[in-house]
């Protein structure tokens, strides 16, 4: 059977015995070789004789495209089955994952069952007795490639609706409505969650809905790939005669005058919710960039700057951008999510802020 990428599942199990052969002290052969289509019935696809350092075990070998924490339990159930009554010269056979890619959840679910597995980043487990094996490497550009795309884009505000409403529970149309996508981005999206063990689900067909069960590993998830996702352009200005606790106020009321939509983010918006810096030199916001914005900043007597700006523009293409902003004190402030998230972004004393914030305002 081939797989939805570039490896079959024999590949898959020859390439994990090529890698236990170049460890120390370690020989392994490919005992046979189960074809899923033709020995369905027997729960794994192919036997490996195994001898480390002078012992010898037996491996049952089940090969997968890719594994989440929602397949970690077929999984251990299709082991469990398979190794029942099937006792060895060397005693209980043991059970190991094969796969392209192996997502770090599902591992660390895998580890605390004591189940071995192996991925084709070179990430490899396997509890034995008397031998424990354990190498752990970065996701294969697959699954990371994949996860990215999760986390950016339109993909991005469904996820940004399920964390600001993580206590209500969506069906798929709603949820599209919630996050300005179309229901088919939403499906994928809700689709891909699953897969993680992160949703709840009730109902059946047109009336099923989901809720967030796990918003603080979505979040998480989230703030680890921050760094592979390019960050939003950003237009740096100086406003004249403008004092640091006067200034997004002052800025604000530009804007409104306009009718021009914004958000103010980072520090100067964190600082309205949980103070936590003495003082916030810089306002940063999100903008809705057109010809009314354009004439907002020439009503400031902004000038463009290289260095010493007190005003950054984040430039925001679509009004998704600016989803679940609120209007505090007559200002408008980005989401605390996505505050949270630009903290992280940020320089100096904002990952520290970012801590504060969440824990202060976020709550998980």
């Amino acid at each position: 059977m081939m797989l939805e990428s570039p490896l079959t599942e024999r590949q898959l199990i020859e390439r994990f015995v090529d890698a236990l052969r170049e460890l120390p002290e370690v020989d392994a052969d490919l005992e046979h070789w189960e074809p899923a289509s033709k020995h369905g019935d027997r729960g794994h696809d192919a036997q490996v004789d195994l001898h480390v350092a002078g012992k010898s075990f037996v491996l049952l070998i089940e090969a997968k495209k890719t594994v989440f924490p929602r397949d970690v339990r077929q999984v251990i159930w299709q082991f469990r089955e398979a190794s029942h009554g099937r006792p060895t010269e060397q005693g209980e056979p043991l059970s190991l994952l094969v796969a392209e890619s192996i997502s770090p959840g599902a591992k660390e679910l895998l580890r605390s069952e004591r189940v071995g597995y192996y991925d084709s980043g070179g990430s490899l487990f396997l509890p034995a007795p008397g031998a424990y094996l354990y190498i752990d490497k970065p996701p294969p550009k697959t699954l990371a490639k994949s996860v990215r795309a999760l986390f950016s884009g339109r993909r991005a505000q469904v996820l940004h609706a399920l964390l600001v409403q993580h206590r209500d529970w969506f069906g798929v149309t709603e949820l599209a409505q919630q996050a300005m996508v179309s229901p088919a981005t939403a499906s994928q999206v809700l689709t891909e969650l699953e897969r993680f063990d992160w949703l709840e689900s009730r109902g059946q067909g047109p009336s099923k809905e989901r809720h967030l069960r796990e918003p603080a590993a979505l979040l998480d998830a989230w703030a680890k790939q921050l760094a592979s996702i390019r960050p939003p352009t950003l237009r740096r200005y100086y406003v004249p005669s403008a004092k640091a606790d006067t200034l997004p106020m002052r800025i604000g009321e530009a804007f409104d005058a306009h009718d021009v939509q914004y958000a103010v983010s980072h520090e100067a918006a964190a600082q309205r919710y949980a103070p936590f810096l003495s003082s916030v030199s810089q306002v940063r916001t999100r903008v809705l960039i057109g010809a009314d914005a354009e004439a907002a900043i020439g009503d400031l007597g902004a000038r463009f700057v290289t260095e010493g700006a007190n005003l950054a523009i984040i430039e925001a293409k679509s009004p998704g951008e600016l989803l679940f902003r609120e209007k505090v004190g007559g200002l408008w402030l980005a989401s605390p999510i996505q505050i949270y998230l630009d903290l992280l972004r940020g320089e100096g004393r904002s990952k520290e802020m970012a801590e504060h914030f969440r824990k202060e305002r976020i709550g998980f």
